[in-house]
């Protein structure tokens, strides 16, 4: 579907800009029978992710494992090199060799806990957007000053040296307010017939096209998709993040953006891709859950044939181990309130004899962690 959703207008200094129409636009998006298959079959794995997610044992452990796995791949299309592992490791050993792209993990994390936390008392809005953005980009890595929390008043553009020879130009700081007033709208209106997939497809590319801040608006962008499912009550868990796809089709996801702000906008090959994202993810995120069930009832039957006092500890470290699935030492005192040192690395060789823990670097003597490798396994696949 061709539609115009924008147009290109000539500026004071000799590039042109993209200005919005009015959104949403006024014609009547219609699917193509295509596109209404593959919304049924998104919608169908949306469903049976939530039934299985509901099902789930200590579920808060295993979201802060999704949130971190979204993190780190939505930070790493921006750049990131830390993986989400290294995020976790860092909050075992704070003092992390990636300790600068670590930041901008754990700074995404907060924002989306900060996000779905503030829901709870404020909608979707222009001011909740400002606030996550606040959160996202104080002190983390960015290409130029963020200017966290606040709309850019200067232009920015997308690839290119200057806006005269970018890829894209946004529209100017004068059409912000107009442009995100539409946003917010969009998002708050009940009646308007999208089905919420796909107004969740339009939600994150129109914010794209409208890019209002200076820096960080792939990472907040990509936090309102999230955001916007589970204000929908698509799922009662908020599990389902399209980073990792996005991240894995980089490319394709940057041109299907491209053709969507384009003047006319293939607005169709912008939803076909990310239906097929949420179809990818929903069925990964399925997959996972059906597999910390396994995983949790073999481990918790291991912990469960040691002698009683014994088993009563186990499990309280087992069920820790879902939310921080690297420890060392101090964090089994944590855990425990063990006395000792030499108490605690008990119970980790209990673990590790119980090819629950193993140890990350089996060359060091001191400093060492251990990980639960087959639970964090499930989320690196």
């Amino acid at each position: 579907m061709w539609q115009r959703i924008g147009r290109l207008v000539q500026q004071p200094n000799g590039y042109k800009a993209f200005i919005p129409l009015p959104f949403p636009i006024r014609e009547p998006l219609t699917l193509s029978p295509r596109l209404e298959v593959k919304h049924g079959e998104a919608m169908r794995l949306i469903g049976k992710l939530d039934g299985i997610s509901q099902l789930l044992p200590d579920r808060d452990f295993f979201l802060l494992m999704f949130v971190r796995k979204e993190a780190a791949s939505s930070s790493q299309i921006e750049g990131t090199q830390a993986t989400m592992v290294d995020a976790i490791e860092a909050e075992v050993i704070p003092k992390s060799i990636q300790a600068h792209d670590v930041e901008d993990i754990i700074h995404y994390v907060r924002a989306l806990n900060y996000g779905l936390e503030r829901f709870t008392t404020l909608p979707i809005s222009v001011r909740f957007i400002c606030e996550m953005h606040g959160i996202l980009m104080s002190g983390a890595r960015a290409t130029h000053h963020s200017f966290p929390g606040e709309f850019r008043y200067t232009q920015n553009w997308i690839g290119g040296t200057l806006p005269s020879n970018a890829t894209f130009v946004p529209p100017p700081p004068s059409e912000l307010p107009r442009a995100l007033g539409d946003i917010e709208k969009f998002i708050n209106t009940k009646e308007d017939g999208y089905p919420p997939l796909i107004k969740a497809a339009l939600l994150h590319a129109q914010f794209e096209t409208v890019h209002p801040f200076t820096d960080g608006n792939g990472r907040t962008g990509r936090l309102l998709i999230t955001m916007f499912l589970w204000q929908e009550k698509l799922l009662e868990i908020p599990l389902l993040y399209l980073s990792e796809f996005l991240k894995k089709n980089q490319s394709s996801y940057y041109n299907c953006l491209q053709a969507y702000h384009s003047d006319p906008a293939n607005i169709d090959l912008w939803i076909d891709f990310f239906l097929e994202g949420v179809i990818s993810t929903a069925s990964s995120a399925i997959s996972i859950a059906a597999n910390i069930t396994r995983i949790r009832e073999n481990d918790m039957d291991k912990v469960h044939k040691l002698g009683k006092t014994a088993a009563a500890t186990a499990i309280e470290v087992l069920r820790n181990l879902y939310r921080q699935p690297i420890v060392d030492v101090s964090k089994i005192q944590e855990w425990t309130k063990v006395t000792t040192r030499a108490g605690a690395q008990k119970i980790i060789d209990r673990f590790i004899d119980l090819e629950i823990l193993s140890q990350r670097n089996p060359k060091k003597t001191y400093g060492r962690t251990y990980e639960y490798h087959s639970y964090l396994q499930l989320f690196q696949k």
